[in-house]
């Protein structure tokens, strides 16, 4: 088994900190689990771990403490964050309405070596690689080892637009985690998709790496990137390759979406209306690596076709990969390609997401699949759900290929009344899982992405039949978004009714 190597610098952050603080960190003695130590001016400071807090002193943090720490590190920037010179150790302040400090998050740094692994024969294939996942799971530490080893390793000319110093500390000395590769600063966080443009134009790369990708200019930065030949490693807002799809902000990644009119010959050839959604542009980057788990990746190795397939509502599975104990890397489940969701005749994006439940426990019937696969898959998923006996007491169908043939309009009329019908090719546990982490994937998928699914379902709608469609009520900001969305299919949308009610409506 190959033990990851681990640096943290606790020592260099320890002395930024009040000596009692400090003292109440070394009687917890659990340095490898700290995650951050945070202090709030009239409440005891804290150290936290995964799933719990601990108080490190009984007395209140007070305003000299706040100012022992902010006098130790370095200057805070517009994003409120400063950081100890050649570490990567971050503190984030909170200010009053008069600008002082009155909290502090301190948040641990690790460099750890041994972590890419499970991809390294993704990196050396030099195709451009975003990576997503939720905040926390180890994106930005992925991210400077990639860029380590093709710098070290491969011997790349590799330059790093550091916009927060997290992936190669603060002060002007990069950390050693980087390697060879050089790192460019941004003043402030708006002016890193110029900074982007910048390192091209001045600098000549091979690779450039970009962290938290996350507004339409750096997404347009990315894309002048990708066409002047450059490998690109990024990290972007979002946990799954569906959320960019949906994301007006960030659809350029993957390529962008634009309505299409096609000749009748081409529509009854493909069996779908005469106006449908195409990707309008390649993709920015050639793979997407969705972290599940800290050692657990699902690898979609050619966006361009799980993009194509997704607007076509087939469903290409990626490659599940994850380290096991032993140190290895095990293929769960391999990916499917676009020409074989073809061939397996799924139903349409509607049939597959009409119910999926957000927020309460999944009913699932099993047709023609044996129970015990499913119970299992539902076990090792973790996944809150139960099989029932009947298909009208199912928020999603589980069938096979052949016995969705045989019984079409049973599972269509099983589609009209709201149930989700999700077809495997075959008997097996493996298709099983897969089927039902899509399934899970899609009843933890966030307000928001929910929202802007819902009107890329009605984009489509009115690009079909003209009809207009009223979505569901909506925040203010998930409205701007829902508006964008329909002003880049050149469709018309306004804000109706009053809050809490206020929703978009969309039209021709």
């Amino acid at each position: 088994m190959r033990e990851l190597k681990i640096t943290d610098d606790l020592d260099l952050l320890f002395t930024a900190l009040p000596p009692r603080v400090v003292s109440g960190l070394r009687d917890v003695n659990r340095r490898e689990d700290l995650l951050e130590v945070v202090l709030d001016l009239g409440r005891e400071p804290e150290a936290r771990f995964p799933g719990e807090a601990v108080s490190l002193s009984e007395d209140p943090v007070g305003r000299e403490d706040i100012d022992y720490i902010v006098a130790r590190v370095g200057d805070f920037t517009d994003d409120n964050r400063a950081g100890i010179e050649r570490t990567l150790h971050r503190i984030s302040a909170i200010r009053n309405r008069q600008g002082r400090v009155v909290g502090l998050t301190c948040r641990i740094g690790r460099c750890v070596y041994g972590t890419v692994d499970i991809i390294r024969d993704v990196v050396d294939t030099g195709k451009s690689l975003l990576l997503l996942g939720r905040p926390g799971i180890g994106k930005t530490t992925k991210l400077r080892e990639v860029a380590r080893i093709l710098a070290d390793e491969l011997n790349k000319r590799v330059v790093i637009v550091d916009t927060s110093n997290e992936i190669a500390g603060d002060g002007d000395i990069p950390h050693p985690g980087i390697g060879r590769a050089r790192r460019m600063q941004v003043q402030r966080p708006h002016l890193q998709h110029d900074v982007m443009i910048e390192a091209v134009e001045n600098h000549m790369p091979e690779v450039i790496v970009i962290d938290e990708i996350g507004t339409e200019a750096e997404a347009m930065a990315a894309r002048t990137i990708a066409e002047r030949g450059v490998q690109l490693i990024g990290t972007a807002h979002g946990n799954t390759l569906d959320n960019l799809i949906v994301n007006p902000t960030l659809a350029d990644l993957i390529g962008g979406i634009h309505a299409v009119t096609l000749s009748d010959e081409e529509a009854k050839r493909r069996g779908t209306q005469k106006t449908v959604l195409e990707r309008k542009a390649p993709p920015s980057f050639d793979v997407v690596i969705e972290i599940l788990e800290i050692n657990k990746l699902a690898i979609h190795h050619d966006v361009a076709e799980v993009v194509d397939a997704y607007l076509r509502g087939l469903v290409v599975s990626p490659e599940i990969r994850q380290l096991t104990p032993e140190g290895e890397v095990e293929v769960i489940s391999a990916q499917e390609s676009f020409a074989e969701a073809a061939r397996a005749h799924l139903l349409p994006d509607a049939a597959r997401e009409t119910s999926v439940p957000y927020g309460r426990e999944l009913r699932v019937f099993p047709y023609g699949i044996g129970r015990n696969k499913v119970e299992r898959a539902l076990h090792d998923l973790d996944l809150r759900a139960q099989i029932v006996k009947h298909a009208d007491q199912a928020d999603v169908i589980l069938t096979l290929k052949a016995h969705y043939r045989r019984d079409t309009g049973r599972f269509q009329d099983a589609v009209a009344a709201g149930i989700a019908v999700h077809v495997v090719r075959s008997n097996t546990y493996h298709q099983v899982l897969g089927a039902l982490r899509e399934v899970s994937n899609l009843s933890r998928i966030s307000a928001e992405d929910h929202a802007l699914r819902e009107a890329q379902i009605a984009v489509q709608h009115v690009l079909e039949t003209s009809e207009p469609v009223e979505l569901t009520p909506q925040s203010a900001y998930v409205r701007r978004l829902q508006h964008q969305l329909a002003n880049q299919f050149q469709l018309s949308s306004q804000s109706v009714g009053i809050d809490p009610s206020r929703r978009v409506r969309i039209s021709k």
